[in-house]
């Protein structure tokens, strides 16, 4: 599965996404790019989009977007509060579909 991290997700956790074929926001020059221009873009591109944007999915329809959502609400964005996490964002993926947004809580 092809995924994206958000900016907000730090890029220590990619190495722990085994499996998955991992991308970054700021690894495809994105960084900076409004939410519905990044949901814009990775249509088509990924497979599942992770995020620690709990607004995203009030502020935008992702029931049409081409790609899964995991939202990871976590106590920071430091690597120590998301790594505990990561097992969840795994279970997630594996079942995740397009259109879909699975929150993943400490």
């Amino acid at each position: 599965m092809r995924v994206l991290l958000d900016e907000n997700i730090p890029h220590d956790v990619i190495a722990a996404l085994v499996g998955h074929d991992v991308v970054t926001v700021q690894g495809l020059g994105w960084a900076g790019t409004t939410n519905g221009e990044l949901l814009r873009r990775a249509g088509g591109q990924v497979d599942a989009f992770v995020t620690m944007d709990r607004k995203l999915e009030r502020q935008h329809d992702l029931t049409s977007v081409s790609f899964g959502v995991v939202v990871i609400a976590a106590h920071s964005s430091k690597v120590q509060d998301v790594l505990p996490l990561i097992g969840a964002v795994l279970a997630s993926l594996d079942t995740l579909t397009p259109g879909t947004v699975v929150h993943v809580r400490a």
